[in-house]
Order: C-alpha cells, then structure tokens, then sequence
C-alpha cells in the first residue's frame, strides 16, 4: 500500500486531503510543516508527499531536497502559475492548484504514483488504486455509451503525438481527458502543464506562455521561463483556448508549426519538445468565419477531436455521479452514511444540468453541508423543480441568435447570492463589459470568469469575436 506525507498547515485543508486519500486506499500521514515532517518521520521513505508551498518556516520546495527520492507534489493558492513553474523548475514532479476537487486530487496522486512505481518493479502490485492508473476510466465515471466511445478513443489517441482538440460544454470535465491522455503517453514520466487562458489578463499572457527576458516590460525585472518551456517533454494543456488574444495565437501557431518558443524581449528561438491538447466549449469553427480565432491555428489544433458528452446525453451515469460525489462529500464533512431518497433521485434524474458534471458535483456538496440527518431530499438539493431550467445551447449566445434567458426574479431581497451573481449578470452582460461586471460586482475579472464557469453561464461574446 503506498505511503503518503501531508505537509499542510491549515487544519481543514489537511484533514480534507487525508481523509479523502484514506478512502481511496491509501496510507497516510500528516504534519504542519517541513521541520514535524522531518521530526516526526522520514521523508524519503514514503512513496509521495503531497505539500502546501507556503508553510511556517521552510517553503514545501525544501521537500524535494530534502526527500530526494520520493516525489512532491506541490499544492499552491499563490499566484499558481508563476509558483508552478518555479516548482517545477526545483523538481516537483507536478503541481496542482487551489482550490481543487477531489477527481482531480486523486487523478494526480494515481498519475505520479503510476509513474514512480513503474521504474521501481519491487513496489508494483501493492495495492489495487494504481493498478488501473493507466485507464480513463481509472479517472472519469462514465459506464453510459457516449463516455465508453470517449474512452476508446482516449485510448487510441493517447499515445500518439497527435495534437487532440478537447470539445464539450462547461463543467463537463475537459481537464480530466487532458490527464488521461497524458498519462497514457509515452510523456507520462514528464511534466503535464495546465494553462486556463480565460483565467490569465490579456496583458500577460504572452509572458506566462512563452517567458520573458528581464526589461522586456515594465515590472519584468529578472528573465522568466514560460509555461510551455516548463512542459518541455511533456505535455501542454490550454483550457479555454478560444479565449487567447490575437498575438499569443499567432505565437501558439508557430510553436505548432516549428516546435520553436521566443520569450517576449528576445531575439533568439529555442526548440521545445511538447504534445499539445486544446479545450474550448466554444465553437472554433464559427470564430474563425468571424476573425476571432485564426483559421490555420485551428486546423493545426483540431487534428484529432474528442467531444465530451453533455451531462444530459449521460443519464444512466447521473446516479452513479451522484453516489460517487455523495461518498466523498460525506467523508469530508464528516458524515459517511449519507444516501439518497428516492425522490432525490428522481430529481436528479429530471434535472436538465446546464452545468454539467460540475453543476451536479456543487449541488450534492451543497446538499451534504445542509442535511442533518442520512437522507438528502429534493429540497436540499435546490435544483429549480424537477425539471430544472430549460437547457438554452451555448452555441445560441455565442451567436446571439436567441439571448439567454434568466429565471423571472420578482424580489430581489428573496435571491441568495449565487441566484443575484446570475440575475445581474444575466440582466447587463448585453451592456457591460467583463470589466465594468466585475467591477459593479466587487470582484475580479478572473472571480467573475470563475463563477461563471462555476454556474455554467457562459460569455456572450460581441460580433467582432
């Protein structure tokens, strides 16, 4: 059975971490900061630590010195991308960043440990949650028709060389494919860099793809390697790619075309060697009719596609969705025994999830939070009725052929916050730009992104994108 290290110092994060990796079989020990790990154990005798950068003392990238053999995964909620390159750069085996949830922890964790215990035969066979690693399906639920056809053709792809478009809805689980195909590669030994373009401003970038040279920009006062650079012999995920601005296509495009990087304020190119898989819930092909994304990068992305069903088109994966969300929020709240009433099921079964995976993921985390007993209802799961809100494709308000429409909301004082954020945005995205929103909305434009993917509200974008 393979041995973890915790190094995390707040106490809620660490027990959510532990908890979960104990459910999936693992063995696992936690402290609060580098100095108890190394009083309290060795750290190079377990089999993976998992550590928060930012500790009480000694930063978590002391680790990976001081444990030579073991890898570290680095967990991160400051400033992830620049931290994750330098963490990278140091020798952590990857990164993941804050907040995350629990796929995506535990999808981690398999890969690194497929990939350790691959070069060291006398651990393999210690236990039966690595020994699927290697499979999507070790990764993703879905037993329904569309998820297998999915799978067999991750399977195929996988590993290639080939450059995989990933295509589907918001909260469908794009980032999951992207794991999956990289683990099943012949990169899985190196570095998978994750890249949300929707998550970083416009004006930056270009630096945080390709790197810059120190005084290429104000405020750029030493030399930085981008984050393809990072993925050097791996693989490169970009996540929203229909988001990137005009320049940084024209860059990505000769990346694709000459495997060749330039940092911004160099004159010199350097080769790089990375396998690129895209995502977009938009639609690429319309852009390009319109000038907002370029013709000849999306041929050179749209290779090989993988299109993730909607939730909707999955029905017979819903309940096992909801089972396996139910059993991972219980142990982390601390309630094991919670299960589903029959109407709750029928709910969730009616519902139409215009949010998709992670849509159905926050209203059975919202649920296990409110419920005092074993048994959630309907009313826990505030799901709109049982039929929900009629699904509206996206494709319609990227087209601005039918504006999207929000529930009636008679009293504005009766809406939570989450039913108000949608309401406003809903009501003055037509007028407003993503700027002026987050700014009548107190938050960033990078909160604002986020909630919108969180509740599946996407952009409406202008004619001239």
């Amino acid at each position: 059975m393979p041995r973890i290290l915790i190094v995390e110092d707040e106490d809620i994060i660490r027990s959510a971490v532990r908890k979960l990796l104990l459910h999936a079989g693992y063995e696992v020990e936690d402290v609060g900061s580098v100095e108890e790990a190394e009083q309290e154990h060795d750290p190079d005798q377990f089999d993976l630590i998992i550590s928060d950068l930012r500790l009480p003392g000694a930063a978590g990238t002391e680790l990976i010195g001081r444990a030579p053999n073991t890898p570290v995964l680095i967990m991160t909620s400051y400033a992830s991308l620049r931290s994750a390159v330098d963490s990278m750069k140091m020798g952590a085996v990857e990164y993941i960043a804050k907040p995350f949830d629990h796929d995506e922890m535990l999808a981690a964790v398999e890969s690194i440990l497929a990939r350790t215990m691959s070069s060291a035969p006398e651990r393999q066979g210690d236990t039966p949650a690595t020994s699927e690693s290697g499979d999507p399906a070790s990764i993703m639920y879905g037993h329904c028709e569309p998820m297998q056809r999915v799978f067999t053709l991750i399977r195929k792809v996988a590993p290639t060389e080939t450059t995989v478009l990933v295509q589907g809805e918001s909260g469908t689980g794009k980032e999951l494919i992207a794991r999956a195909l990289h683990l099943l590669s012949p990169r899985a030994t190196k570095p998978l860099i994750s890249v949300n373009c929707a998550a970083i401003p416009e004006s930056l970038i270009e630096s945080e793809l390709f790197g810059h040279e120190k005084g290429a920009f104000t405020g750029a006062v030493s030399a930085r390697t981008g984050l393809i650079e990072a993925a050097d012999g791996g693989s490169l995920f970009l996540d929203e790619i229909g988001e990137l601005p005009a320049e940084a296509q024209a860059r990505l495009l000769r990346v694709l075309q000459e495997s060749e990087i330039r940092k911004v304020g160099s004159t010199q190119s350097r080769k790089v060697n990375v396998r690129m898989i895209a995502a977009t819930h938009r639609n690429l092909k319309a852009m390009t009719r319109t000038g907002g994304f370029r013709e000849d990068l999306y041929y050179r992305l749209n290779v090989m596609q993988i299109r993730i069903p909607p939730l909707r088109d999955r029905q017979s994966d819903i309940l096992g969705l909801a089972r396996r969300f139910l059993t991972a929020q219980g142990d982390k709240v601390g309630k094991p025994n919670l299960n589903l009433s029959p109407e709750a099921m029928r709910v969730l079964e009616r519902h139409r999830w215009p949010g998709n995976v992670r849509e159905l993921e926050n209203a059975i985390e919202r649920a296990s939070i409110l419920c005092d007993g074993d048994i959630i209802t309907p009313s826990l799961l505030d799901l709109d009725g049982e039929g929900g809100d009629e699904y509206i494709p996206e494709t319609l308000v990227e087209g601005n052929n039918e504006p999207l429409r929000s529930r009636d909301v008679d009293n504005a004082s009766d809406l939570s916050l989450e039913d108000y954020f949608q309401h406003f945005v809903l009501e003055n995205q037509d007028r407003m730009s993503e700027t002026e929103l987050a700014q009548k909305l107190g938050i960033s434009r990078k909160s604002l992104w986020e909630r919108r993917q969180r509740l599946g509200i996407p952009r409406k974008k202008t004619s001239g994108n």
